[in-house]
């Protein structure tokens, strides 16, 4: 069986001793070309990039990560454009794999079959569907898995145990826990000891070694170095935060975001 980029990259970083780095960050923001640089950039530091296909009503995203959505649906972004910015980045010698986030009535109006078929093309490597919970994801998450695309379970704090351990039992090779109940990029309501006293929790249910548990929502370069024994962190609202300011200061947001993230990578 091959092993996934994903997995790979978890691999890789547990032998290094500390948590994966996860960016995310909105494709088309603020242009096309932008965003490919700005992907570039990050794959220096990151260990694996989140890329969120816009959407006009990102109901589970705060404030930042609208904003940029909105930018890059304001230039003009369709979903054809997000596969191109993905191939374009898979030919750069040190992309990092790739993990589409988004709403599934996009892929639905695509096509589930089509829209695989695109993903496994362009070199997606994994999928995050944030309105398509379990068990309504089960056949969408076959059909990934059949394509190499790993499809992301996602927990929360007020997942019940029973609940969980059938989508622990369920998941791919990385699960997403979301640490606290809020949009993203919220301020952490919950302390990371609290937050991690769930995470391990969930952490004891898989018996696997090839399932990864990531930690996302609230997390940025003030909390993330409390988070080194989880698998992985995800950044994002915070690097959204950046773009904006960089456009609205007229910096350039490539160097800056490269920056930010080669620091986080540093905390951890």
């Amino acid at each position: 069986m091959t092993i996934s980029p994903i997995s790979l990259a978890f691999e890789k970083s547990r032998k290094e001793k500390r948590p994966a780095l996860l960016t995310y960050t909105v494709a088309g923001d603020n242009t096309k070309k932008k965003s490919l640089e700005i992907l570039n950039s990050i794959s220096n530091y990151a260990d694996i990039c989140e890329i969120g296909f816009p959407h006009n009503t990102p109901i589970a995203d705060g404030g930042q990560i609208q904003t940029s959505s909105y930018r890059a649906i304001k230039n003009g972004i369709k979903m054809i454009d997000v596969f191109q910015i993905v191939k374009k980045f898979k030919k750069n010698k040190n992309a990092k794999p790739i993990i589409l986030m988004g709403y599934y009535n996009m892929i639905y109006q695509y096509g589930e079959n089509k829209f695989l078929k695109k993903c496994k093309e362009v070199g997606v490597n994994g999928l995050i569907v944030v309105d398509l919970p379990w068990p309504d994801n089960m056949h969408f998450a076959k059909k990934c898995k059949k394509n190499l695309i790993t499809f992301v379970q996602l927990l929360s704090p007020t997942t019940s145990r029973s609940r969980a351990q059938k989508i622990v039992k369920n998941s791919h090779d990385m699960i997403y826990y979301i640490s606290m109940l809020s949009t993203t990029g919220g301020k952490l309501k919950v302390s990371p000891r609290e937050i991690l006293k769930n995470y391990n929790k969930i952490k004891k249910m898989i018996k696997s070694k090839s399932k990864n548990l990531i930690i996302g929502f609230g997390i940025t370069s003030k909390n993330i170095s409390s988070f080194k024994t989880s698998d992985g962190c995800v950044v994002g609202s915070e690097i959204c935060k950046k773009i904006s300011e960089s456009i609205k200061k007229r910096q350039n947001p490539v160097i800056n975001v490269g920056n930010m993230v080669k620091k986080l990578r540093r905390k951890l």
